[in-house]
């Protein structure tokens, strides 16, 4: 899998419930950097995703995708009943075909 195909593949598995799905893409040595908390490791993120959320039931409306080599930049949107809650800007780093950094920053 592309870095590209990588990353819009994190959104889906977000957006579907589909934890699962969403640790195979995530190293075990994952970190998450995002202006209210960080994850230091993968475990801690999949246990927020599946039950610490405000509002799990969102969807990701990706803007732009920018990718060179094992760094991706997402701009966004987060979406509750077709209403922005707010915009993000994601930047991935990729390592043997899993995410091992995201830092997220959000108005």
């Amino acid at each position: 899998m592309d870095s590209v195909a990588l990353v819009r593949r994190y959104y889906d598995a977000l957006d579907e419930h589909d934890y699962d799905a969403l640790e195979a893409l995530l190293s075990p040595e994952f970190v998450q950097h995002r202006p209210d908390r960080t994850f230091e490791d993968r475990a801690a993120f999949i246990a927020f995703m599946r039950e610490g959320r405000p509002n799990p039931d969102t969807d990701h409306e990706l803007e732009s995708v920018i990718a060179e080599a094992d760094q991706v930049a997402v701009r966004g949107r987060v979406i509750d009943d077709g209403a922005t809650l707010f915009e993000f800007a994601d930047f991935f780093d990729l390592s043997a075909g899993e995410i091992r950094c995201l830092e997220t920053y959000s108005r």
